[in-house]
């Protein structure tokens, strides 16, 4: 485990580790799917939103979370999220997949229709507590990941890269991957300093990734 993951959440501990296995091991469902702003369900959970390019492994990590390989819909073909989808985990917290950006293969109008829900959805949306920017470990952030980063930074959202596919790399590979990206992201300023990696297919970094999002969703009710 990198130093970077036992930094400022506590990822690794024990307590944070079971406290994440407790949550994704309760019920999740899909409830809601948005294609414009009047259909966004009511503010009423904390939200994580899930960003990237269209083949970038979304919908695969939300299924690794949440150990449910159907829950969100996984297809060879890029850009089938056109809309955002809601998933409510246990009453405690909402998982969003937002369409994915880059490589859709639709009309610009649908295009500019989906970047114009996702931008006011992130600027507005007052129970959003962190967006995971979900970057293939392989390639480093590419144009519009630095797009989507500016706009949060200029939205004042706190995000946090998400690496994935980190299977497909050596160690010391995944090593150079992870300080590239540490680079790329010093400008911004609304970039949460821990870089995870993550494979949703060998299930590396699952773990600490789902003990870092309990910390944002409510507490698990006593007794």
């Amino acid at each position: 485990m990198t130093d970077a993951l036992r930094a400022e959440d506590g990822a690794a501990t024990p307590q944070t580790l079971e406290a994440g296995r407790l949550l994704f091991a309760g019920e999740c469902g899909f409830v809601w799917g948005a294609t414009k702003l009047g259909d966004l369900p009511g503010p009423d959970l904390p939200e994580v939103a899930f960003a990237g390019r269209s083949n970038v492994g979304k919908s695969s990590l939300v299924n690794a979370l949440t150990g449910r390989n159907t829950l969100a819909r996984v297809s060879n073909t890029p850009g089938r999220t056109q809309q955002l989808n809601f998933f409510n985990l246990a009453d405690r917290l909402m998982l969003v997949d937002l369409p994915g950006y880059g490589f859709a293969k639709v009309s610009k109008d649908k295009v500019a229709q989906w970047v114009h829900l996702t931008e006011t959805y992130l600027a507005g949306r007052p129970n959003l507590k962190r967006v995971l920017v979900l970057i293939d470990s392989r390639h480093g952030p590419k144009a519009p990941d630095e797009a989507a980063m500016k706009l949060l930074d200029q939205s004042a959202v706190s995000y946090q890269i998400i690496l994935t596919k980190t299977d497909k790399l050596k160690p010391h590979e995944l090593a150079a991957s992870m300080k590239a990206v540490a680079e790329a992201i010093r400008p911004h300023v609304a970039a949460h300093p821990v870089i995870m990696p993550t494979s949703a297919e060998a299930g590396a970094g699952i773990a600490e990734l789902r003990a870092t999002l309990a910390t944002l969703g409510k507490p698990a009710a006593i007794g």
